[in-house]
């Protein structure tokens, strides 16, 4: 979950992941269903109902590449540095940007560096202001709401933006270029590791050699290793970035969680299934036909099929009676949530998912992997940009725990504990949830989402959590949570000792 000024639209420019305030009498989403009664029209109703009139559309843009020149690794040179990333995503060229700050030697390699980004990322606007980074935001909204039900409706006094991939990336890379990265396109098969020095084998048969291996490569790499088993929790959802005749939204409010399911009222089957496991609406309003729209499943496991994801979603847009014209992109998300840390410290140093930074109870991950990064890089700076040049064993913990330090590591806990609750909450149990949740003090709410709150705060949140929840929000959390409560307190005595 995580998408974000005037847009600057283009086929690149989609969305996933807000001075206006809203009206006392905003307009809410109709409840009515989109009615016609044109045979031909109703005809083509019938044909389209099981499908949906947008998930046969094809998307009109197709992934593209930037339009940059960049300083490749020669084979012939002598192929040693200080930091290899593996992966140009967000997470890696960050890195390589603030490391390479420090006058340190690195290079990155990818199978295709230059190709555009496929995902969408949304930020809290101030998250991304206090990163230097609000330029690379190619919409804002000035607020954001929360529908709980048909009845209630949380407004946000927090605006929320959309990353234009196509600028940060051009930031990143030209930032990168500036401090002499240089880039090898490859995708790397193995990494060997010496006492002092490591070794990657690239498809194309090159071999470079580091003081320091960076894995920025995403979730599925299998060079970083974990002590424990991987029970994630999964959020998945399918969006489009579409052109529709027309959508029932404020264009100055973006709508983080959309929780309403009078969509599924003819639909017993899907209603059943949602009251049990339910999945909310991500809506990001461009203008009046420009909008993007996903459906999520906040967190499961196992894992919801993609396929009930978009039966729901097209059941909703016919209820809201929105006709799509034309899909520009789609796009399906799948990120794996909580679950152990990779062992610490280990040989490969890691950086975005693979490392253990998204958000356990959210899925949020670029404005904090965008924080993290300098103080990764100054951990490493510490020792590869000294005369002493610290590597081998003293280097990996160095780095590991600058990305990890055991407060990072509790805090980390207390959002697990929140997964695994919100694991066992059916659509009443979330709904009550969230409307306790943002009637937060904003400092709370604003806090855990972007995962700045240290660990005594999270105690007072827990408590002020609580004291905001209904009866039932509360027996509920005490029947169904118990188990998740003293995992966690488990967990936290372990990081201490």
């Amino acid at each position: 979950m995580g998408t974000l000024v005037g847009p600057v639209l283009s086929a690149f420019t989609t969305s996933k992941d807000r001075p206006l305030f809203p009206s006392p009498t905003a307009s809410l989403p109709s409840s009515k269903p989109h009615l016609t009664t044109s045979r031909k029209a109703h005809h083509h109703e019938i044909n389209t109902s099981r499908f949906g009139n947008f998930l046969h559309l094809k998307p009109e843009s197709k992934p593209g590449c930037l339009d940059s020149d960049l300083p490749w690794f020669n084979p012939s040179d002598r192929p040693c540095f200080d930091v290899i990333i593996i992966g140009t995503g967000p997470g890696g060229l960050r890195l390589a940007e603030q490391v390479s700050q420090y006058g340190i030697k690195v290079c990155c390699v990818d199978p295709s560096p230059l190709s555009f980004w496929p995902n969408n990322y949304g930020v809290w606007v101030d998250e991304f202001e206090s990163l230097g980074l609000v330029e690379c935001l190619d919409k804002i909204w000035p607020m954001t709401c929360v529908y709980i039900d048909d009845h209630k409706t949380k407004y946000l006094d927090r605006p929320y933006g959309r990353v234009s991939r196509k600028i940060l990336k051009t930031k990143l890379l030209e930032n990168c270029v500036s401090n002499s990265v240089k880039f090898h396109k490859a995708k790397v098969w193995q990494v060997k590791h010496e006492e002092f020095e490591s070794t990657i084998q690239c498809d194309d048969g090159s071999e470079l050699k580091a003081s320091l291996i960076v894995d920025a490569s995403g979730f599925s790499s299998s060079f970083v290793e974990y002590d424990k088993p991987r029970n994630y929790g999964y959020q998945i959802a399918h969006g489009i970035f579409a052109e529709v005749d027309s959508h029932p939204f404020d264009l100055d409010k973006m709508v983080l969680m959309d929780w309403r399911d009078s969509h599924l009222g003819n639909e017993p089957y899907l209603r059943v299934n949602n009251s049990k496991l339910a999945t909310f609406l991500y809506a990001m309003p461009f203008d009046s036909n420009l909008i993007f729209l996903e459906e999520t499943s906040l967190v499961s496991r196992p894992v919801l099929s993609y396929s009930e994801i978009k039966r729901r979603m097209e059941a909703r847009l016919r209820h809201l009676g929105i006709r799509v014209r034309k899909v520009i992109e789609d796009e399906k998300c799948l990120i794996p949530m909580g679950g152990p840390l990779p062992r610490i410290p280990q040989n490969v140093m890691a950086i975005g998912g693979i490392s253990g930074v998204v958000h356990p109870s959210t899925g949020y991950m670029v404005a904090r992997t965008m924080a993290l990064a300098p103080l990764v890089a100054e951990a490493i700076a510490e020792c590869l940009g000294s005369t002493r040049m610290i590597r081998g064993r003293p280097l990996y913990h160095k780095v590991w725990n600058g990305l990890w330090p055991i407060e990072r590591r509790l805090s980390r806990e207390f959002c697990c504990f929140g997964m695994e609750t919100l694991l066992k909450l059916d659509l009443v149990g979330t709904r009550n949830f969230f409307e306790a949740f943002f009637d937060l003090d904003p400092y709370y709410w604003h806090g855990f989402l972007s995962s700045r709150l240290s660990l005594h705060e999270f105690a007072s949140f827990s408590l002020s959590l609580f004291g905001h929840a209904s009866n039932s929000s509360r027996l509920d959390i005490m029947s169904k949570c118990p188990v998740p409560l003293v995992r966690m307190l488990g967990n936290l005595a372990l990081q201490v000792i």
